[in-house]
């Protein structure tokens, strides 16, 4: 058996448990720059009124006007409160496949002799006993079942959010009651294509629709879902997370930038993000690149984008090596005269570090960059992110950071942002 277990509307979740205020109300969490809505829990999901995705500035007012708490995205919170998760789930199986950064699976192949109901509200309730997050829990023989029931278990309430398929029974009538839309791994276009054949539930899709027609069809991953539906496992546990074979980020700025030195410290500071990510998997870059464009959805500004993508002498995970080329191929993009809304770079061609053949007309020892690259993370680790860094990420980050007026504290992460607790409070 396999139990997944997914947070309820994590981020909004993440924002009400150092709030006890906001319990039972409505809540919102916004993308980046506070520019749309892209969470919200299920008080704020009753307010069909309140689209997700709209621009805020559109529907501000009906966020005031309905009393929703809204916030701007807090990513370090939220990974922080995820692991916090994670940690927990490892308390009742060695073998934890960490799916998203709010839901896992979990092995539970040797409790066959125990009641697993009881056992999927021992989990939920723990999780919520160690984090303040509510979870659904969803139990089944394979991976797609177990997906269907933690969809059940949240959207049934006699469930309590814990939906166990344990018979062969009790899964034909979960499929029966299933619409194809909602089994995972079933697109827009598998979809469209089985409901043309009318075939509209998951009952119908794993018991009508023959295997020959589903692997000329839908391929080995059609074929692979039509097999688990029928209770037969073929997606196994992935304990280990796969290596990225491209590491990037892009971010708008808080405000748009002339400046071409604030741009280079806005690249400086993203190559330091992703190069620590790329020493975390032991990999190193063959090619960096970098892009550059204006706010396309302005009527008013001249727009101008540009990339460029530099293959790299020797392969590194360096910071400053990296930060050094990112810096020379962005100043070869750069225009004046434009006012620029978003910088990016992208690592990729990675390899494993230990494959890297060093050139020998390098300048630097590869040996004291490496131990240099583990004092920075090291130190970084300790006492907070940016701690150390390239002099090239400057000093001047509230000049193009993201806007985050409405940022809850980093409660769990940083001394000057913990929970106080008023001593007058009775």
């Amino acid at each position: 058996m396999i139990a997944l277990v997914d947070c309820n509307s994590f981020y909004a979740s993440c924002e009400q448990v150092f709030r006890p205020d906001l319990w039972g109300k409505p809540v919102v969490v916004l993308s980046n720059n506070d520019g749309c809505v892209i969470a919200a829990n299920k008080e704020a999901k009753a307010l069909t009124q309140i689209p997700m995705f709209e621009p805020v500035f559109k529907i501000k007012q009906l966020l005031i006007d309905h009393d929703v708490s809204f916030f701007s995205s807090n990513y370090t919170l939220y990974g922080e409160m995820s692991q916090r998760v994670m940690n927990t789930l490892k308390q009742f199986s060695p073998q934890v496949e960490i799916y998203s950064i709010d839901e896992s699976f979990i092995d539970l192949a040797n409790m066959r002799f125990v009641n697993l109901d009881a056992h999927g509200h021992h989990i939920k309730n723990t999780i919520f006993r160690n984090t303040g997050l509510p979870v659904g829990v969803g139990i089944a023989p394979t991976k797609v079942l177990a997906k269907l029931a933690n969809r059940m278990s949240k959207k049934i309430a006699h469930y309590k959010h814990v939906c166990v398929l344990d018979t062969p029974e009790a899964c034909k009538q979960a499929l029966k009651d299933a619409e194809i839309k909602d089994v995972w791994g079933i697109g827009k276009k598998h979809c469209q294509r089985l409901n043309n054949r009318g075939i509209f539930t998951a009952h119908q899709f794993a018991y009508e629709v023959s295997l020959e027609w589903v692997r000329k069809n839908m391929t080995v991953v059609g074929e692979r879902i039509w097999r688990e539906l029928r209770g037969e496992p073929c997606l196994s546990l992935e304990m280990l997370p796969k290596a990225k074979k491209a590491i990037g980020t892009a971010k708008s700025f808080g405000n748009k930038l002339t400046d071409l030195g604030l741009i280079e410290e806005a690249c400086a500071y993203y190559i330091s993000e992703v190069s620590e990510v790329l020493r975390k998997q032991n990999s190193c870059a063959q090619f960096i690149q970098v892009f550059l464009q204006t706010n396309y959805h302005s009527d008013r500004d001249a727009q101008y984008s540009n990339s460029i993508t530099v293959t790299l002498s020797t392969a590194t995970n360096d910071t400053f090596i990296l930060t050094l080329e990112a810096t020379k191929a962005l100043r070869t993009i750069y225009k004046s005269g434009y006012r620029y809304k978003k910088v990016g770079v992208n690592l990729s061609g990675l390899i494993p570090q230990e494959f890297v053949q060093m050139n020998i007309f390098d300048s630097v020892n590869p040996q004291e960059r490496s131990a240099l690259m583990q004092t920075v993370d090291k130190l970084n680790q300790k006492y907070g992110k940016s701690t150390v860094n390239s002099g090239l990420v400057g000093n001047r980050q509230e000049k193009w950071e993201l806007i985050k007026k409405d940022r809850s504290p980093r409660y769990t992460t940083q001394w000057s942002e913990l929970l106080a607790i008023d001593s007058n409070w009775s």
